[in-house]
């Protein structure tokens, strides 16, 4: 099966969302930081038999718009609310990897009747990390750009499915290589989290929750362990020998994780009812 685009358009911004179709309840998918809708293309593959599957291209990022005005968290969450509205999605599953699961959760936090459940992929309340914006922007400066090959961007963005995943994010042009995103925008984006943790947000969460970490991931064990004291319709699972990147380092893994999910939200469809 392959996808279709579809554009949403909020506040003159343009959303672009890969459109896996499938006639089943809908599941909606939020890449990370400096990421694209495109990481998730073998999962929604795999889901989209069952599922109505949706992958947004955030504001800022792969085909959207790359320059918005506006990169605060409550711009995110307006995006969402708008690709649920005028894609008809009703009540999705919503999965969202780092700064994407950070959207879902707010998302859910802010509009629990809009959400049937969430899986946070290495994403937390957190917070506050004032250096959290002068770390990604050092991390985005030291990219060799453009990369004169998309096998040496592969090399550097970490190899294997990793720097596949990360690769499959740029865009040649005249033989170069190029982010999808600008580097300001990205930095931007996190100026929030810099100052503040999200804790309130997470006590508003009403609905089942399924949290995958990585083994060594940036989700610290106070955390974890803070996140289900305070939500216990959280399920929590580590993935062993993996590392922020769960979704791509152990894509079989987590397909299984989300099946189970799944499956249990079909045998119990009261739960997380708002």
């Amino acid at each position: 099966m392959t996808w279709s685009e579809r554009t949403v358009e909020r506040d003159g911004v343009r959303l672009s969302c890969r459109d896996w179709g499938g006639s089943g309840p809908p599941v909606v998918l939020l890449h990370g930081l400096a990421g694209h809708a495109g990481e998730w293309d073998a999962l929604a593959r795999a889901l989209s038999p069952r599922y109505q599957v949706v992958a947004v291209d955030q504001r800022g990022h792969g085909a959207s718009e790359r320059l918005p005005r506006e990169v605060s968290r409550a711009a995110y969450v307006a995006d969402v609310v708008a690709v649920l509205e005028q894609l008809d999605l009703h009540r999705p599953v919503l999965i969202g990897q780092s700064l994407g699961g950070h959207t879902a959760m707010l998302t859910a936090a802010a509009h629990p009747h809009l959400v049937r459940a969430l899986v946070l992929v290495e994403a937390g309340p957190g917070g506050p990390n004032p250096n959290v914006q002068a770390e990604i922007g050092g991390w985005l400066d030291a990219w060799p750009t453009p990369f004169a090959s998309r096998e040496s961007a592969v090399e550097f963005l970490g190899g294997g499915a990793v720097g596949e995943g990360w690769a499959a994010g740029l865009e040649e042009r005249a033989g170069d290589w190029w982010p999808r995103f600008d580097r300001d925008v990205m930095v931007a984006s996190l100026a929030e989290n810099a100052r503040r943790s999200f804790w309130d947000e997470w006590a508003r969460v009403t609905c089942p929750v399924l949290a995958v970490l990585g083994q060594s991931g940036i989700i610290a064990p106070q955390e974890s362990e803070a996140m289900l004291r305070r939500h216990p319709g959280t399920t929590a699972v580590s993935v062993p020998d993996t590392g922020h990147d769960v979704h791509l380092e152990r894509p079989d893994v987590l397909r299984h994780l989300l099946r189970e999910f799944l499956d249990g939200l079909a045998a119990h469809p009261a739960s997380g009812q708002p």
